[in-house]
């Protein structure tokens, strides 16, 4: 099949799209009012929207640009919050379809000292796992420049045929891939089929993000050696990142690599800290593609999107904590 241009017709005018499109789970997050105990000892949640690609869709949002969600929810009052929040961010929602059988997904927290976190999941099935092909809407995903999506919709049936056809839609119409594994052992059968299952789509990717963590799961390496990140690389991958928390992100490219350095902020709560990372350099990847050619300005948006991050860790909850340009010029600014 031939590819499909990106771009859209105006009174005889070509006019550039600059579209990103998430595709995955939304759900609930509930994030324990205080840090440092377990969800037993817990005096009281906050009730917060979460999932990583819906994240990352809402942060895109919040900075600018344009974005669109693809994914299922329960056709229930957290389906429909879930929803309305997408449409108050500004974030296109004609991707998202409702199922009547399955409850919307939800998620507990439980922070640590350090602001990382640990969590118990609630989805025997949830709404996110039963999305279809037959349900995607393809024409939305077709008008990608940008097509970003995780490894959860990968774990189970018919879900992951879904990720995949919609992969396949979006690459034959010319969109950039964009993979963030975003790793939750708990939701996998075995670490065996989380790693199985997370490299089976890696060589399909152009932009890859692993955390370090994800980084010695996926390689069994404990430290982040150029040697072995460069060996991830493919024929078709313009950038690979790996983050580092607080300590900034290394980057590769097939011409160059390096790194740049995180900022020093008071973690509250690291959850969606990755994907306001992801929606601030894909926010820059849409305007220009050339930064893959280019390390000086590679690095401003890599800086760019670690303020993003960091941000992101100063406040409970992950779409309620995403920032906006102007509060990321503001620490980049500052610092």
């Amino acid at each position: 099949m031939a590819p499909e241009s990106n771009s859209t017709t105006t009174n005889g005018s070509t006019e550039s799209n600059s579209l990103i499109v998430s595709f995955g789970e939304m759900l609930i997050d509930f994030v324990p009012t205080e840090s440092g105990v377990s969800l037993a000892e817990a005096s009281g949640f906050l009730k917060a929207p979460a999932g990583a690609p819906a994240n990352v869709a809402i942060c895109v949002s919040k900075l600018g640009g344009k974005s669109a969600f693809v994914g299922k929810l329960g056709d229930d009052e957290f389906g429909h919050m879930l929803k309305d929040i997408l449409i108050k961010n500004g974030v296109r929602s004609d991707g998202v379809v409702f199922d009547q059988g399955a409850r919307t997904a939800l998620a507990f927290i439980t922070l640590l000292p350090d602001g990382d976190r640990e969590f118990m999941f609630y989805r025997n099935p949830s709404a996110d796992m039963l999305l279809t092909e037959s349900e995607l809407n393809l024409e939305l995903i077709r008008k990608a420049k940008i097509f970003h999506y995780g490894s959860i919709s990968l774990i189970t049936e018919p879900c992951r045929s879904a990720h995949l056809r919609a992969m396949e839609v979006a690459k034959e119409a010319g969109a950039i891939l964009s993979y963030d594994p975003n790793l939750r052992l708990p939701l996998w059968s075995s670490p065996e089929e989380a790693r199985e299952q997370i490299m089976s789509i890696w060589e399909h990717a152009n932009v890859i993000k692993v955390s370090d963590n994800e980084f010695e799961f996926l390689t069994g390496h404990k430290t982040i050696d150029d040697e072995t990140a460069i060996s991830l690389m493919h024929s078709g991958l313009k950038l690979l990142l790996i983050t580092l928390g607080c300590h900034g992100c290394k980057y590769y490219t097939k011409h160059f690599h390096g790194t740049v350095e995180g900022f020093k902020v008071k973690p509250v709560d690291t959850t969606g800290a990755g994907d306001a990372f992801v929606g601030a350099l894909l926010c820059k990847i849409v305007e220009d593609e050339s930064i893959f050619e280019d390390e000086e300005r590679l690095k401003k948006v890599v800086k760019f999107a670690n303020a993003c991050g960091a941000i992101t860790t100063t406040k409970r909850g992950a779409i309620p904590a995403l920032p906006n340009e102007e509060e990321v010029l503001k620490l980049l600014n500052g610092a």
